[in-house]
């Protein structure tokens, strides 16, 4: 396997193949990711390559973590309104 790309290593637009490396998920993984628009990409060429602009993968990623802080605050909220969790109890 080879090392991780640095950013100065890695241009502006990524390949399938680079985006599955800094996620740490398999190709067939980032390729689905593209394909669902989940995670926004151009096709280049006759061939029709995919590419990930760098700032994409970035928004990407920063909107992942901002989900999970939500779910984390509502799953702490849902608990929240049980007063046998709170320690309420009479």
């Amino acid at each position: 396997m080879t090392p991780p790309a640095t950013d100065d290593q890695v241009g502006r637009f990524l390949t399938i193949a680079e985006t599955a490396q800094l996620l740490n998920v398999s190709a067939s993984q980032a390729y689905a990711l593209v394909r669902s628009g989940e995670l926004p990409a151009i096709k280049i060429g006759a061939a029709g390559h995919w590419r990930i602009e760098r700032a994409e993968l970035e928004a990407f990623i920063e909107a992942r973590y901002e989900e999970a802080r939500r779910m984390a605050h509502w799953k702490q909220a849902e608990y929240e309104i049980l007063p046998e969790l709170r320690g309420d109890l009479l």
